[in-house]
């Protein structure tokens, strides 16, 4: 257990009529509950105590609870004194715990302590605040089960799995005069390959839980008039952007946000793409590309009169776009519905139709409703799963060259990358970053 000093926090956020909770973690926390409540504290039982300031005078009064080390969220001795929810009195009795020897709390430190005694993994904490900014109760679900281990515990798996490949390379680099292949090297080889399916696998399901956290960053883009603003209002059930026939009308990027599916999109209306008319009009366009550099899908609007001149404006600049969807808008003015190719969408912003199938498929690209088995997970988390099959896949390359000791560092590399989601690495300015971003009393 880590060697600390005692913290205090209010750990609720109080209203009126609500409860407060102010929250102790650390060596002196149960003697700091006894002087304030003026009485023995039993552990793990529930008690009505008064709690008092330093003359004796009664603050407040509600219930307390008392937890040893190491059975406590934290791994440390903690002490909750539960009252009414005025700011004042908080304030007071956390003044008063500062009096008798505590420290206030760092944002996320109770989450740290508990991270550092072995009580959650840096995965599981991080849950913790997903699950308190969780925007709807399929993103809470999600969080859940991140917070319960369901993430945490593939990744362990996983992280097994690579260890025993390792182990048996480097047995095989002991006998470096027999060919790999009457060493179990078949075998071996087939091992890697399954192991980077699965990883695969879990960087898909990862992903999909990034994005039930983090939402959707999708920019319409297409040329102008093709009715990309008018889309936005249609998707976000508003008048959020000017609409008119003129092109060029949209000359800065407008963001909106909405939910599709349990799933957060942040749509973003972009310029026109074509050759600019003037300066306002060309910053208008570098700032729609510099949207689609960071886009995890384009939303690319043609106008259904002529799609294929508007493909041809468009096309250069989708390089590198994780996720492109091809939408034939303005249907509504054409005499007879027109032929689709494979994965085109035709509807008409201005009358509605086809929209709901839209709405649809946005929550099937970005993993639609958090299902049973789905978890929350960050950037980090799926970046690092990104570089672990990366040298899983190094492994395998140069295991088809019996590169064995080369083998044999790659798959080292692929489990330090899976040991970054725990936290099972040496990574202090990491930890700083991640529990600076939580809420005090967390």
């Amino acid at each position: 257990m880590a060697d600390t000093d005692t913290i205090v926090a209010i750990a609720t956020a109080p209203g009126a009529g609500g409860v407060g909770i102010v929250r102790l973690s650390g060596p002196r926390a149960h003697a700091i509950g006894e002087a304030i409540c003026g009485r023995r504290l039993q552990v793990r039982r529930v008690q009505y105590a008064q709690f008092r300031d330093a003359a004796g005078e009664v603050l407040d009064d509600g219930i307390v609870l008392c937890f040893r080390a190491p059975a406590s969220f934290t791994g440390e001795d903690v002490v909750e004194l539960q009252g009414h929810g005025s700011p004042v009195v908080l304030q007071a009795l956390q003044a008063r715990c500062v009096e008798l020897g505590a420290r206030l709390a760092g944002p996320g430190e109770f989450s740290q302590r508990a991270f550092l005694n072995g009580k959650l993994d840096l995965a599981q904490a991080e849950a913790i605040a997903d699950l308190i900014a969780a925007a709807d109760l399929y993103a809470a679900r999600a969080a859940r089960r991140s917070l319960e281990g369901v993430f945490s515990r593939q990744v362990e798996r996983l992280m097994e799995q690579v260890l025993q490949l390792r182990v048996q390379v480097e047995a095989a680099i002991d006998f470096a005069d027999e060919p790999l292949e009457t060493l179990g090297g078949a075998a071996l080889r087939q091992a890697v390959q399954d192991t980077r399916q699965t990883l695969a696998r879990l960087c898909q399901e990862a992903e999909r839980g990034r994005r039930l956290r983090d939402g959707l960053h999708a920019v319409l883009v297409g040329p102008p008039n093709a009715g990309k603003s008018s889309l936005l209002n249609a998707l976000a059930g508003s008048e959020r952007a000017i609409v008119t026939d003129i092109a060029g009308t949209t000359r800065d990027v407008l963001q909106e946000t909405v939910r599709i599916g349990g799933v957060e999109l942040t749509l973003v209306d972009t310029a026109g793409l074509r050759q600019a008319g003037d300066a306002i009009e060309a910053e208008g366009i570098r700032r729609a590309r510099a949207e689609l550099a960071r886009a995890d899908l384009a939303l690319v609007v043609l106008d259904a009169r002529d799609p294929d001149s508007g493909r041809a404006a468009v096309a250069a600049d989708l390089a590198g776009v994780p996720q492109v969807l091809w939408l034939y808008n303005k249907v509504d003015l054409l005499p007879e519905p027109p032929v689709l190719p494979e994965g085109v969408l035709a509807l008409s912003a201005r009358t509605g139709a086809g929209v709901p199938a839209l709405q649809a498929q946005l929550a099937a690209l970005a993993g639609g409703r958090a299902g049973d088995g789905a978890f929350s997970a960050r950037a980090r988390h799926v970046a690092a799963l990104q570089r672990a099959g990366e040298w899983l896949a190094q492994a395998q390359q140069e295991l088809a060259v019996e590169a064995l000791e080369l083998a044999a560092e790659a798959l080292g590399q692929a489990h330090a990358a899976l040991g970054e989601i725990g936290g099972r690495v040496d990574a202090d300015a990491l930890l700083g970053h991640i529990f600076s971003s939580f809420c005090i009393g967390k």
